[in-house]
């Protein structure tokens, strides 16, 4: 386990293993459904991000092949080690989906047992999982069995804060051969509402020989340091902190920045959405990292929100910043 000391990501010695997968370093973009698309990991894993999820896959759409489920699971060759991240309820579910998706080629799978939303959740799905620790070992068993790849797994600290099992599910995940487990601090009830428990992530550390990542409320790379420092984990993973700001992965306080450099890596962002997506769907889902990125003093001149509802098109408004 991580010892607390923090080390620079530009050494190339691993900071840790998923199963024989060597990583080197100790910073992660966390998969966010709606934003860690291709364009935006591709960004993130230049600037260090050290390994690759996927939006989470639904899949019980995998058979049906839905086009979506293509833009989640394209990636480059540059983005590897990559984890096709899955969510379902069932090992009658996520096994012949994992078993198809193997064709492309992921270096891992990732299972969601955190995500907090009642579409998700409410169906046993995501951080429902947390309340059936059997049908978790049958998931993870058979799954690990039947991939041949290395099996990691996302998890909160429990269904509700009455009733946390973070230490029960973190040692049945070992006991089953999950590789890695990241651990968001909070619980699903908890959502993003209260602040991050990151005790609860130390406890994991302590008690656990795999690597742990540990999640929530990293904002800064003050943040990034305290978190292992605090909790001994072996990476820590960056979800909200980095949308407008991948120079987290590189160390760099976005602050120092002037807004020249800010706006470069805008209309690389914006350029690589537009190759990825049709022209309706690029302006949908590139306004929200627009408005993310202009959110920093360096823009405080400009009215974000009558910008972005002027209704014009991002390349004019690129050109008037």
């Amino acid at each position: 386990m991580n010892t607390g000391a923090i080390i620079s990501q530009s050494d190339q010695i691993p900071f840790f293993n998923i199963g024989p997968i060597p990583i080197n370093g100790n910073i992660i973009l966390a998969p966010m459904d709606g934003f860690s698309d291709q364009p935006f990991r591709s960004i993130c894993r230049e600037m260090g991000s050290a390994v690759t999820y996927t939006e989470f896959i639904n899949v019980l759409d995998v058979p049906r092949k839905l086009p979506y489920i293509q833009q989640r699971i394209a990636f480059t060759e540059l983005e590897r080690p990559l984890g096709f991240q899955l969510y379902g309820s069932s090992a009658d579910e996520i096994i012949p989906a994992a078993m198809d998706l193997l064709k492309y080629k992921p270096d891992f799978f990732d299972l969601n047992l955190g995500c907090s939303e009642r579409r998700v959740a409410r169906r046993g799905a995501g951080a429902g999982l947390l309340k059936f620790p059997e049908k978790i070992e049958r998931i993870v068993r058979q799954l690990i069995q039947t991939a041949g790849i290395p099996v990691t797994a996302k998890i909160r600290l429990g269904w509700e804060k009455e009733s946390m099992n973070y230490i029960e599910i973190s040692k049945l995940l070992q006991d089953c051969g999950i590789s890695l487990i990241a651990v968001h601090g909070r619980t699903r009830d908890q959502r993003w509402r209260e602040p991050a428990l990151w005790e609860p992530i130390a406890e994991i550390c302590g008690c656990l020989s795999i690597p742990v990542i540990g999640n929530g409320d990293i904002k800064s790379i003050d943040d990034i340091d305290r978190m292992i420092t605090q909790t001994g984990c072996d990476g820590v993973m960056v979800g909200r902190g980095a949308i407008g700001n991948p120079w987290i992965f590189s160390r760099i306080d976005k602050a120092i920045l002037s807004r020249i450099d800010i706006i470069k890596m805008i209309k690389m962002h914006w350029k690589r959405v537009k190759d990825f997506y049709e022209f309706e769907s690029s302006h949908i889902t590139f306004n929200k990292h627009f408005k993310a990125y202009l959110s920093c003093p360096q823009f405080t001149d400009i009215n974000i929100k009558q910008m972005l509802f002027s209704k014009q098109p991002i390349d004019a408004l690129l050109a008037n910043l």
